[in-house]
C-alpha cells in the first residue's frame, strides 16, 4: 500500500510538472478548457456563416484540424470551440491581445503583418488578375490598352494596375470603385473593359453574378502570388509548432485535395455556388514543400 501511495503520488507529481510546462497559447487553451477561432464572416469560401449562421469554410476545415491537433497535444477528449467575427482591421489586434488563438480565412501573410503576429504554412496562394467578357476577347493585359478599367479604389490592386499601365505604356483609363459590387457592376454594363482583383475573389463575384459563362479571367496576372496563411501570435513557438506539424501533414496528404475540391470546385452552401477554379500549379507545389515564408518569390522556385 504505502508503494502504491508512492507511484501514485510521483503520477501527480509528473502531471503537475506536464502542466506547469504549458506556455502560451496551449496554456490558454488547456486552463480555460476551450480554443476560440476568428473568423470572416463573408470571406466565402474561406470563412462565412451558412444557413444557419455556423461558421464554414476552406481554411475554417484547415482550423479544425489544428485544433484536433492540440486535443492530441494536451491529451484532452474535448476542447469547446468558439468562433468570433473579426474583420480586416481589428483581426491583429484581437490576435495580438489574446481574445482569439487562431484567424481563419483569407489572411495575406507579408513581412509587414509578421512584425506583429505569425502564420502557419500557407494555405492558398492569389494573384492579382482581371476579369473580363467573354464576347470582348480580352485575353492578355496588352489587350487592355487604352481601354477602361476598373479596379477598388485605395486596394493594392488598384496599386497595381497603375504600375503596369505605366511601365507598359498602356493608355489605359483606370476608373475607382468604392468597393466590389460597383466594380463588379460597371464591367457588366460594360463601363469597365475589365476589373482587376485578386483572382480567387474574381472567382467568387463571377460565380455570383446573372451569367457566370459570360465571363472570363485572365490567365496572365498582374503581381505575383501572395501567399495567405493561418494566424497565430507571435513568439508563441509551442503552439505554432502544433500549427506547422499538423499543416504540413496535411497539405503533403491526399485529403488537402478533397478539401481544396470541396469549396473551390463544388457547389458550397447556402446557396450551391461551383467557383469553378481548379487548385493552381504554384499551389500544388507549395502543399508539397509547406512554408510559411511571406516572400511570393520563394514560392516560384
Amino acid at each position: 500500500m504505502r508503494l502504491s501511495a508512492i507511484m501514485i503520488a510521483a503520477v501527480l507529481t509528473t502531471t503537475s510538472v506536464n502542466a506547469s510546462e504549458l506556455t502560451g497559447t496551449l496554456q490558454k487553451i488547456k486552463e480555460t478548457n476551450k480554443i476560440i477561432l476568428g473568423i470572416q464572416e463573408a470571406s466565402v469560401p474561406f470563412s462565412y456563416l451558412d444557413g444557419d449562421q455556423k461558421a464554414i469554410g476552406y481554411a475554417v476545415d484547415i482550423c479544425l484540424r489544428i485544433v484536433d491537433a492540440v486535443k492530441r497535444e494536451l491529451k484532452v477528449a474535448n476542447v469547446a470551440v468558439e468562433t468570433l467575427a473579426v474583420t480586416s482591421s481589428n483581426r491583429i489586434p484581437l490576435m495580438m491581445n489574446g481574445t482569439v488563438d487562431l484567424v481563419c480565412s483569407s489572411t495575406t501573410n507579408n513581412a509587414e503583418r509578421q512584425r506583429q503576429v505569425t502564420f502557419t504554412n500557407s494555405h492558398f496562394l492569389s494573384a492579382t488578375r482581371f476579369a473580363a467578357r467573354k464576347s470582348d476577347n480580352i485575353a492578355t493585359i496588352d489587350h487592355l490598352k487604352g481601354k477602361p478599367v476598373v479596379a477598388i479604389s485605395g486596394s493594392t490592386n488598384m496599386v497595381q494596375l497603375n504600375q503596369v499601365n505605366t511601365a507598359r505604356n498602356l493608355g489605359i483609363a483606370v476608373l475607382a470603385a468604392k468597393d466590389q459590387a460597383e466594380a463588379f457592376l460597371m464591367l457588366e454594363t460594360g463601363r469597365a473593359a475589365a476589373y482587376v482583383l485578386d483572382d480567387v475573389q474574381l472567382a467568387v463575384a463571377i460565380a455570383r453574378s446573372k451569367d457566370p459563362s459570360a465571363y472570363v479571367i485572365s490567365e496572365e496576372a498582374l503581381s505575383r502570388a501572395e501567399p495567405y496563411g493561418i494566424m497565430l501570435r507571435k513568439d508563441d513557438a509551442p503552439f505554432k509548432a502544433v500549427a506547422d506539424r499538423t499543416t504540413a501533414d496535411l497539405y503533403k496528404s491526399p485529403e488537402i485535395e478533397a478539401i481544396y475540391r470541396k469549396w473551390f470546385e463544388s457547389p458550397v452552401p447556402p446557396n450551391g455556388l461551383n467557383f469553378k477554379t481548379p487548385m493552381p500549379a504554384v499551389l500544388r507545389k507549395a502543399f508539397a514543400h509547406p512554408s510559411d515564408s511571406p516572400d511570393p518569390a520563394s514560392y516560384e522556385r
